[in-house]
């Protein structure tokens, strides 16, 4: 069972790539961040035609997110992050396949830090923490993966010093990230990279795709059941080299059934 994760920038605008990666890839699970699009505008059709079905949680220019199945309907278990009512970014969709529960994140970007918006990335992750936590008590194999706005280690990023006062790297941002693991989650692409150097990101600026000038933050933490049967995890690192790409890689881990 492959499951993948891909924040395209819009998808409409990049649906070209999407479906290329989906044909020639052939996950099982796909996750979408940043669809940029309303509920209504979503398309569907082009991922029914390579035999997706697809749950979607949009939101008008911003955001956005989308689970698709290959050869199977995505059962949605929840739609939006609890723990704030009045919080309606569309960041988070939850849903059951093939036996596996499977949360498609947006973190939030936290930047310009400190400000308002760091202090609701703070908020976000440990609403966050809190439903991983009911998750992991009702014992139920579960992927959550996604673009988490954060770079874990300073392994994770070309340069250190670059991005120090950036909000994904703050001690905050981190050490929110890090409770996660402690809590018992497996950070899958660090399990099979334990010294970093592999990026999922690279900004459309300062030529940082030729640089190489990349970050991970783009991550797939499985819980003990499914960790027990992770055999592979990488990125496409390939596809941000292709026209038009997403300023994202996808990631994708593997399980055995």
């Amino acid at each position: 069972m492959r499951i993948a994760s891909f924040n395209i920038n819009g998808i409409r605008a990049r649906l070209p790539r999407v479906t290329e990666w989906l044909a020639e890839t052939r996950p099982t699970v796909a996750c979408f961040q940043e669809i940029k699009c309303q509920d209504d505008s979503f398309p569907a059709e082009a991922f029914a035609e390579l035999g997706y079905q697809a749950i979607w949680h949009g939101q008008k220019g911003f955001n956005g997110v989308a689970i698709l199945a290959h050869e199977t309907a995505p059962i949605e278990v929840l739609r939006g992050l609890p723990g704030d009512p009045e919080d309606e970014q569309s960041r988070y969709l939850e849903a059951d396949v093939n036996g596996v529960r499977i949360a498609c994140l947006y973190l939030p970007n936290g930047n310009p830090q400190p400000g308002p918006k760091f202090d609701y990335k703070l908020r976000w992750m440990e609403r966050l923490r809190q439903r991983m936590a009911a998750i992991w008590a009702a014992e139920i194999p579960a992927v959550v993966l996604g673009d988490f706005n954060v770079i874990p280690r300073d392994c994770d990023v070309w340069s250190p010093q670059a991005m120090a006062d950036d909000a994904l790297m703050q001690p905050e941002s981190r050490d929110a990230y890090l409770r996660l693991l402690n809590d018992g989650w497996t950070d899958a692409i660090a399990t099979h990279n334990p010294r970093g150097g592999v990026w999922t990101y690279w900004d459309y600026q300062a030529s940082a795709w030729p640089r190489d000038h990349g970050f991970r933050i783009d991550h797939a933490l499985l819980s003990p059941e499914c960790a027990d049967r992770l055999t592979a995890a990488g990125v496409g690192r390939a596809y941000r080299g292709r026209e038009k790409a997403s300023d994202h890689a996808p990631v994708w881990v593997e399980l055995r059934d």
